[in-house]
């Protein structure tokens, strides 16, 4: 079969080759082709990168790390672009280098890059020199020595290619160098004289690399210069005791033995008296390695992880690189039970042996394993005297790696605690494969291929316990699957104590772990338990030197004190009494040993049962400090937020007025936070932390201390507008019946008309608007009693709102009126702007244009005072009137000015009623497409709140357009569901107009 020639080269610099004529037949004809050094640094960078990867996809984002680091200038993109395009001029074939989403890939065929073809000889010098083909060792190593043309990816940064890439390539020329040494002083060839000096600079070029010595000896005394070649065992000698305190090996002592007798070798091959390639010609004095089997027994009832297996199975396949798997995760997911399972499953590909170290990085009791001490236990077990053993751990490393180059072995490397430790331990040669388990994912380990256990679905747990106990009545819905966080560790201990007591049931046991106290108790059997495999981890920070793992055992005690479901470096450091910087460094070494997970970018979260551990650290009991800390903290922090949140002005003066019961001390702790920058940087905030504001809201509202409930009242009161704003339907309902429920308490009425105010909001918000009225005006009432001028004018334009709503127009009109007038009373030029924008709603009623000249007053005023809110519900308010006007096409600009204008500022109630509108206008205007894409995008986010109103609203919209449409049977089934959200609401009139939509269509 042809092959194609030599195109491109990364042994040595990265180079292009120039083909003339046909391409050859023998891949490394060298003298057919001629080298074309590459230029630009950039360029010889970027062919690198995308030769390392021949024949796969590169991203853009990997091509930047290889041009520029970490560091990519702003132009990268640009740049990249046209380093590609210089790359392309310079190849045999621009087509070769094509754009594939997401980056580049660069066709490379069989026999094409030197690296490819410099490992086909060395397969095939290894397979000679097994069989004792002498001639073809000599023939395939000169070939793979020919291509070498110096170090692999010089002049390119180091980290271009990674340390193992290039380490691996040299070990393999020095290999191919022992080989051919070894074949020549096999059959005595006529360049016996010319081995002496290539193989003097060798051997001093690499004082440790014993067979170069070996083969220098071999080669002086076979030229009758045998005082020469004592001389080098003796200079070898001396400097292996002096250096690393060992002896030299065996088969230097032979060679020794063979120059002291002054006689050759019996056990060397000779040219004149045995057939080439005859298979048994003995071979040189080169110790053969064992064939290990350690490997522990697989795993019984192992269940589940079938892509994980797939993917491990591929990875592990022997070819150009060892191949290295990490297996990572928590105490008890199952690493090892995965790892030998595997490593069972595909020794027949390690014919030479499967080695298996545990390194104890985690083990209760152990103190992990060093890397010497490590080496020391796999040479030993590869046949090295343990006296033979260099001291050294950079000598051992690379007796492991030469021991094992020539094989095809499978290493497990069980329950590692670093990547530092792991590093000297891995083979260089393309037939070993490494499995690793740890804790940590060892990120720091180049070249690795990464499987993040996670734990067991409910099915795969179901059937472990089932498979373990022998009890067959337990499925995926049985308690114990969850109480034991389908954890396999704890599955399999609640498995076997269900095996030993036949008398205990499923549930009893269930009932034993559903405790508030001692689930960990009950998740201990013989030498199994969860709370030990816990504790190590916990215990090394804990006892650590280091500040970071001081921190982090800190830190967890503060996550199991409070108890919250996800948490962030500054509550981290707020518990711990540390900085940010020193926070984000504790969470990310309990990261690194699997006590935390970090469920989305800087947010953490422990496994069920590490949080009980964590709880069980901290006392087991809540602690009151941690508790009050975080509430004063989450308060605090509400404030900033609402800062930002609410514009400037008695809205946001009044809501950050204290009331009588708020904590002396919040003032204070909100003067020492800092400001959040925007809007948009305050609403990321309420988030990320919505989910532990309602919790601990929930834990504390009813608790006996009435500093906490003080604190939760100012949290609630402060952190409301967020929740409002950003249309939280669900968790508006129980911060404001908390509030109120703690303002009654404690007797404070301000804060009782606050939390009366915000559940009507939420009532007007969910289209209840009677309810809302009713609690606005039990607000209004608190509010006189107590004089406060400008939450009396809230109140009343609340309430002509509501009553506009409902049809009490007459009402309605004097309420606004008498809004009004307060805010011209309080120079209140935001509230006037808000009541001028009521009076046009209910204007529209009766005269849209009287409506549209209210709307447009209110926009001045904003435009004025820069009220966005204000600004964006004006453009809102008169493409509505246009829209009852019949003009769909005047409404449609102020629709998408309306929404351009609120950008990233939070109205939740503002932009569901724009989108809207958008959608009926773009319907209207028979510009269907476009108004299926909105509806859809409204519905999306409605559903994203929980807001059934606005969902219900949309949905009516949405039937409307796929009627149009002709799909009649689609349409009856979004109003069938429109109609079921809204009602038991006031939108009495889209009900009404669903009931004849649905019946018109049944009639059908």
């Amino acid at each position: 079969m042809r092959r194609r020639g030599l195109r491109f080269g990364l042994l040595g610099p990265p180079v292009l080759y120039d083909v003339h004529g046909d391409a050859v037949e023998d891949v490394d004809a060298l003298g057919s082709v001629d080298v074309k050094a590459v230029g630009s640094p950039k360029v010889r960078a970027l062919l690198a990168a995308l030769l390392l990867e021949a024949g796969r996809i590169v991203s853009v984002e990997s091509l930047k790390d290889a041009l520029w680091g970490g560091s990519p200038p702003a132009s990268a993109q640009a740049s990249l672009h046209n380093h590609v395009a210089r790359l392309r001029r310079l190849l045999d074939d621009p087509e070769r280098l094509r754009a594939v989403p997401p980056g580049y890939v660069l066709r490379v065929e069989q026999g094409e890059l030197d690296v490819h073809v410099f490992e086909l000889h060395l397969a095939a010098a290894r397979g000679a020199y097994a069989a004792r083909n002498w001639e073809r060792v000599v023939r395939e190593c000169a070939s793979a020595l020919a291509l070498w043309r110096g170090s692999p990816l010089s002049g390119l940064p180091a980290e271009l290619g990674g340390y193992a890439f290039v380490s691996r390539l040299r070990e393999a020329r020095l290999l191919l160098l022992e080989w051919r040494y070894d074949a020549e002083l096999a059959v005595d060839g006529a360049r016996l004289d010319g081995l002496v000096p290539e193989l003097a600079a060798l051997a001093a070029e690499y004082p440790l690399r014993e067979a170069y010595h070996r083969q220098l000896m071999l080669a002086l005394h076979r030229t009758g210069r045998q005082a020469e070649a004592l001389a080098v065992h003796r200079d070898l000698r001396t400097h292996l005791v002096e250096e690393l305190g060992i002896e030299p090996g065996q088969a230097v002592r032979d060679a020794h033995v063979e120059v002291l007798a002054g006689t050759a070798d019996p056990g060397a091959t000779r040219e004149d008296d045995t057939p080439r390639g005859s298979t048994d010609d003995p071979a040189p004095a080169v110790p053969q390695p064992p064939r290990p089997a350690q490997l522990p027994p697989p795993p019984a009832h192992f269940t589940g992880r079938t892509s994980t297996l797939d993917d491990l199975r591929s990875t592990l396949e022997p070819g150009r690189t060892p191949a290295v798997a990490v297996i990572s995760g928590m105490a008890g997911v199952g690493k090892s039970a995965l790892a030998l399972h595997v490593a069972h499953e595909l020794r027949e590909r390690f014919p030479d042996g499967q080695l298996y170290v545990n390194l104890h990085g985690a083990t209760p009791g152990m103190t992990p394993l060093s890397s010497a001490q490590a080496l020391t236990a796999l040479l030993r077990d590869l046949g090295t005297e343990p006296r033979h053993i260099p001291e050294h751990p950079y000598a051992a490393a690379a007796l492991l790696r030469s021991l094992l180059a020539p094989t095809r072995t499978l290493l497990v490397l069980d329950d590692a605690a670093s990547a530092a430790q792991v590093r000297p331990l891995l083979p260089a040669g393309s037939g070993c494969a490494v499995i690793v388990t740890s804790r940590s994912p060892l990120t720091a380990l180049d070249g690795a291929r990464r499987f993040p256990l996670t734990p067991l679905s409910g099915e795969e747990s179901a059937a472990l316990l089932r498979a373990v106990s022998g009890r067959d009545g337990l499925d995926a819905a049985h308690p114990l699957v969850e109480l034991t966080g389908r954890l396999p560790l704890a599955l399999r201990i609640v498995a076997a104590r269900l095996a030993a007591r036949r008398a205990l049931t499923p549930d009893v046991l269930a009932g034993q772990l559903a405790a508030t106290e001692g689930r960990l108790h009950h998740l201990e059997y013989d030498d199994l338990s969860v709370r030990r495999s816990l504790a190590v981890a916990h215990d090394a920070l804990a006892a650590s030197e280091r500040e970071a793992d001081r921190d982090a055992a800190l830190a967890l005690r503060g996550v199991g004190a409070l108890d919250l479901p996800v948490y962030g470096a500054p509550l981290i450091a707020r518990l711990t009494g540390t900085d940010a910087r020193r926070a984000e460094a504790a969470l990310d070494r309990l990261v690194d040993v699997a006590l935390l997970e970090e469920t989305a970018y800087g947010r953490y979260a422990p496994h069920d049962l590490v949080r009980d551990f964590a709880h069980e650290l901290a006392g087991g009991a809540a602690d009151t400090d941690i508790d009050e800390s975080a509430l004063r903290w989450y308060a605090a922090v509400a404030e900033r937020a609402l800062t930002a949140i609410v514009e400037p002005g008695l809205d946001q003066d009044d809501r950050r007025r204290p009331t009588a019961a708020q904590p002396p001390d919040h003032a204070a702790e909100v003067a020492a936070l800092p400001f959040f920058e925007s809007a948009e940087q305050a609403f990321a905030w309420g988030d990320t932390e919505l989910e532990n504001v309602v919790t601990m809201v929930e834990r504390y509202a009813d608790d006996a201390d009435d500093r906490r409930a003080a604190r939760v009242s100012a949290l609630v009161r402060l952190f409301f507008p967020y929740v409002q704003r950003s249309g939280r339907v669900a968790e508006m309902e129980v911060l404001g019946l908390a509030a109120l429920r703690v303002a009654r308490r404690l007797g404070d009425e301000a804060a009782e008309a606050y939390a009366l105010g915000d559940l009507a909001g939420l009532h007007f918000l969910t289209g209840r608007q009677g309810e809302a009225l009713a609690l606005n005006d039990r607000a209004l009432t608190i509010w006189l009693r107590l004089d406060r001028v400008s939450w009396m004018r809230r109140c009343l334009n609340n309430r002509g709102l509501l009553l506009e709503g409902l049809g009490r127009y007459e009402e309605s009109g004097r309420a606004l009126r008498q809004s009004l007038e307060y805010s011209r009373q309080l120079n209140d030029p935001h509230g006037e702007a808000v009541t001028h924008s009521h009076l046009g709603n209910l204007y529209e009623h009766t005269d849209p244009r009287a409506a549209i000249e209210q709307h447009r007053r209110s926009l001045a005023i904003g435009d004025e005072i820069g009220a966005v809110i204000v600004q964006h519900s004006a453009h809102c308010n008169i493409g509505y009137a246009h829209l009852t006007l019949g003009e769909p096409a005047a409404a449609l600009p102020h629709f998408e000015e309306s929404l351009r204008i609120l950008g990233g500022h939070g109205d939740w109630h503002g932009e569901s009623q724009t989108r809207l509108g958008l959608v009926r206008a773009l319907r209207l205007l028979g510009r269907t497409e476009r108004a299926g894409s909105e509806c859809a995008e409204l519905l999306s986010r409605a559903d994203a709140r929980a807001d059934r109103y606005t969902g219900g609203l949309a949905r009516h919209q949405h039937g409307l357009l796929l009627r149009e449409r002709g799909r009649a049977t689609e349409a009856y089934e979004e109003w069938r569901k429109a109609l079921e959200a809204l009602d038991g609401t006031d939108e009495k009139a889209v009900v009404t107009e669903l009931r004849e939509l649905l019946t018109e269509t049944n009639a059908r």
